[in-house]
């Protein structure tokens, strides 16, 4: 099966090429042509992107639900309402993402989420792909909780976070842990060792605990600024250094109420093109009307597009990915095939399936979307087969 492109303006790691048109053959990525003739009898079928957009499929590494959906469900239903409105908001493909429950709780989401990803069956229609799961608490300080239930929240324990692997079907991408805890290092490490990425968040960790977590393995800092001690002149704590460490990849929650554009524009200034991960930490309510709504047994009750808890704490958020996209355009300034950089190669980079996913390259998965310059998304693509959307 070929399909061709054409009349897009297709975005790659290294220019937006105008005008352009772009082959796929069994569900990968064949050819770039960049103003050149093509012969579309050789073609299966041809899509005219009539001059809009063409870029890789953003990756949403963190996110707990949509749609009236919530990934702590544990069943199959949610995750696969989850992958159906992703693919609406450009989300080709994601990661399930936990949160401080019960052990029983966790265990019954990682089970089924390791199930529906390993089911191929459940990818016989188009929308996006589960790559795995983010493992965001019960590992964290009390201090900086934020919305995570405090009675599940403890130290790491090593052997849990073993029998959580195995119940996953090793399809665990992330584990997210405070660094200053007790334990912490080793746990890391193990972690590391293991090929699975492992965030710094929710943490109260000062300069040096928060390098010592980088130096044991942390790669990526739970979305920066957000459940993480103050950053000073005196001491700049995790923020500082997760911000000054270019080891370390920073998810960001751009939607203009979990961060000030000045903050954001502070991120990539430090971090460059490279070093931000845009993520939507969204939860059920995302894509619904406001209301009341559940995030991890707890009330949350959404206004203005907002998502707090009774007592005011920020829960998750109702941000789409591609809003996200155009946040970064329009509030901060960056460039828009950087800001796209940051919701497709740095996530794939970060739980390591860039080799596969994240650009438009020869040989990676097909994996794209169609869009306007406001982001809305006209069309998807996902392993060459194609989802027509409505803007």
């Amino acid at each position: 099966m070929k399909m061709l492109i054409k009349n897009a303006n297709i975005i790659t790691p290294y220019e937006i090429a105008k005008d352009s048109s772009l082959a796929i053959k069994d569900g990968k990525i064949e050819k770039i042509f960049h103003r050149e003739k093509v012969n579309e009898n050789e073609f299966d079928e041809i899509i005219d992107a009539e001059g809009k957009y063409l870029s890789p499929g953003f990756i949403d590494i963190h996110n707990h639900g949509n749609f009236g959906h919530d990934a702590m469900e544990g069943n199959y239903e949610a995750l696969d309402g989850m992958a159906n409105f992703h693919i609406k908001n450009g989300v080709t493909s994601y990661l399930a993402t936990t949160m401080t429950a019960k052990v029983e709780d966790i265990k019954k989401a990682l089970e089924v989420a390791g199930e529906y990803i390993n089911d191929g069956s459940n990818y016989s229609n188009v929308k996006a792909q589960v790559l795995g799961v983010y493992l965001e608490g019960p590992y964290f300080s009390m201090e900086k909780k934020g919305a995570q239930p405090p009675e599940y929240i403890k130290n790491p324990d090593l052997d849990e976070v073993k029998e959580f692997i195995k119940i996953s079907k090793n399809t665990i991408k992330v584990v997210a842990v405070a660094p200053e805890l007790e334990g912490a290092e080793e746990f890391i490490r193990y972690l590391k060792n293991e090929g699975i990425a492992v965030a710094a968040g929710h943490s109260n960790a000062t300069f040096d605990e928060a390098k010592k977590g980088i130096d044991a393995g942390v790669s990526i800092a739970t979305h920066l600024y957000n459940g993480m001690r103050a950053f000073s002149h005196r001491e700049p704590g995790i923020i500082g250094a997760v911000l000054t460490d270019e080891r370390v990849a920073c998810e960001m929650i751009c939607d203009g109420i979990h961060l000030n554009p000045g903050a954001m524009d502070l991120a990539v200034k430090a971090k460059g093109k490279d070093g931000i991960i845009l993520m939507s930490d969204a939860m059920m309510a995302t894509g619904l009307k406001e209301g009341k709504y559940e995030l991890g047994g707890q009330a949350v009750y959404v206004k203005d597009g907002a998502a707090r808890l009774k007592e005011g704490n920020l829960a998750g958020s109702t941000l789409t990915l591609n809003k996200s996209v155009y946040n970064m355009v329009n509030m901060v300034g960056v460039k828009l095939e950087d800001a796209i950089r940051m919701a497709t190669l740095n996530p794939a980079k970060a739980i390591g399936v860039d080799n596969e996913k994240g650009s438009i390259e020869v040989g990676k998965d097909a994996d794209l979307i169609i869009f306007d310059e406001n982001i809305n998304i006209s069309k998807a693509i996902v392993k060459g087969k194609i989802r027509q959307l409505t803007i």
